[in-house]
């Protein structure tokens, strides 16, 4: 989707959740204490802008923000919006059911309002 200081941001392919994922482009990282020091700040920085992006968008119940990594070991930071009335609520969204992916003008629309909302070139 674009490039932040410090992470790369993407956007998971499942129309069902307004989902991003940021990616520090960091190598070795795995864990979130693994993060330098003087990266840090900036990396939360950008979970927070990515979070107040998806509150303004989709006006969410819950923003989670999660840094599992069980099944890819680099390290990413997922940043879901939440509703009550979302296919997965209240469990987490991982493992309810298949994703359903962009068609048309949803995704690219998505990607364009986020994009603004971070002033992404």
């Amino acid at each position: 989707m674009g490039a932040l200081s410090v992470c790369q941001l993407l956007m998971m392919n499942d129309a069902r959740f307004a989902w991003c994922i940021l990616v520090p482009r960091i190598a070795g990282l795995r864990e979130l204490h693994d993060i330098p020091k003087d990266k840090r700040i900036s990396v939360f920085d950008e979970i927070e802008a990515v979070s107040t992006a998806l509150a303004a968008l989709v006006a969410p119940d819950k923003l989670n923000v999660a840094a599992l990594g069980n099944q890819v070991p680099q390290l990413h930071i997922h940043v879901i919006a939440r509703h009550v009335n979302d296919s997965a609520w209240p469990a987490p969204v991982w493992g309810s059911g298949a994703a359903l992916p962009y068609a048309g003008p949803t995704a690219t629309d998505r990607v364009a309002k986020l994009a603004r909302h971070l002033h992404l070139g």
